[in-house]
């Protein structure tokens, strides 16, 4: 098992929307994967999205309700993003002091 400075944040939230962690020292095992997985469409969503966010803003007239939504769906993907910088820091943090 890794050490405690090494736990890598899952990037879904777990019970009472808290960070949810995984512990092991096997990278390549299956929920190292889905983690992987999981982190590579949020990124992708959050592009998709951005682009999605310039054409609703770009348009000259754009409803309350669109922004609103537009607004809604952004904080979440942020959420998400943050959550995958944060886990893939501890994560390079945590190569680099093995290699100290």
């Amino acid at each position: 098992m890794t050490a405690r400075n090494e736990l890598r944040l899952l990037p879904w939230p777990g019970r009472d929307d808290k960070p949810c962690y995984l512990s092991t020292d096997d990278r390549t095992g299956h929920m190292s994967r889905l983690a992987d997985n999981i982190e590579s469409v949020q990124l992708g969503m959050a592009a998709e999205l951005l682009d999605q966010a310039s054409e609703t803003l770009s348009d000259e007239d754009p409803t309350l309700e669109d922004v609103c939504l537009l607004a809604h769906r952004l904080t979440g993907s942020l959420r998400d993003a943050l959550r995958v910088a944060i886990s893939r820091g501890h994560l390079l943090a945590a190569r680099d002091a093995h290699r100290s």
